[in-house]
């Protein structure tokens, strides 16, 4: 593979290899820990609800992800989130002339009943 007009050495490779487990535990326990300090720390006072152990936490943490689809990064999505040359509102208002622009903003401003403000 190429990077920057040279080839990546087999010791790129060796450290990508042992940085990328070491970071996924980093972030499991970092994550599991703050679900689980802040689960014993304000429920069990606020709603009388018991403790939970780490395991309970990063168990959460997975459900929360299979139930609400939380987690995400940069990778992975299906919606498009561009901004730019047509894609979503956001290109479309971008096109309009200024008559049109102000006539979709008093039809959403009647649809919402506050004024809604958009990139120009």
């Amino acid at each position: 593979m190429m990077f920057h007009g040279r080839e990546r050495g087999k010791g790129f490779w060796i450290k990508r290899a042992i940085f990328i487990p070491i970071a996924i535990a980093a972030g499991v326990f970092i994550f599991g820990s703050a679900v689980m300090l802040l689960w014993n720390n304000l429920l069990p006072v606020l709603f009388g609800i018991k403790t939970i152990t780490f395991w309970q936490a990063i168990g959460l943490l997975i459900l929360s992800k299979l139930l609400f689809g939380g987690f995400r990064g940069g990778h992975g999505h299906h919606r498009c989130h561009c901004h730019g040359g047509g894609h979503g509102w956001h290109g479309r208002f971008r096109h309009l002339t200024p008559e049109e622009k102000e006539k979709m903003r008093a039809e959403w401003h009647g649809r919402c009943g506050h004024s809604v403000q958009a990139e120009e």
